[in-house]
């Protein structure tokens, strides 16, 4: 090694946890300080352990939850303009005299023949 080149190594270091766990290693480093280890991971614990910064979850969660309640009543607000508009034709069905609702019945019924189509004349000019 070339001396004044490479770092000042350290053999016996701390590294410290938020959960409290030490650990001794060797580092260039005096001192280490970590959020995680193999002590609460929950890769290794088993455990879930949500780190919320700044509420992120719960920011997500309400918008799912908004979204939703959105898509709920869009569909409710369907239904209502489908009953709505059902109900408008029954009522403008009721008001009708009572002949008109017969005529109206019978032209349902009645069958209307299709006039015949034209045939060409038979041996007609070629082209």
């Amino acid at each position: 090694m070339k001396s004044g080149v490479h770092p000042a190594y350290f053999d016996h270091v701390e590294i410290r946890c938020a959960c409290g766990n030490v650990v001794l290693t060797g580092s260039t480093k005096e001192g280490l300080r970590t959020e995680l280890c193999s002590a609460c991971h929950p890769f290794y614990t088993g455990k879930q352990k949500l780190v919320d910064t700044a509420g992120r979850i719960d920011k997500f969660e309400a918008k799912r939850k908004a979204a939703e309640l959105h898509k709920q009543s869009r569909e409710q607000a369907v239904k209502d303009r489908k009953i709505a508009k059902a109900q408008a034709a029954e009522e403008a069905m009721n008001k009708r005299p009572a002949k008109s609702k017969a005529k109206l019945v019978k032209s349902e019924t009645v069958e209307v023949e299709k006039p015949a189509k034209k045939k060409a004349p038979r041996g007609g000019a070629k082209k």
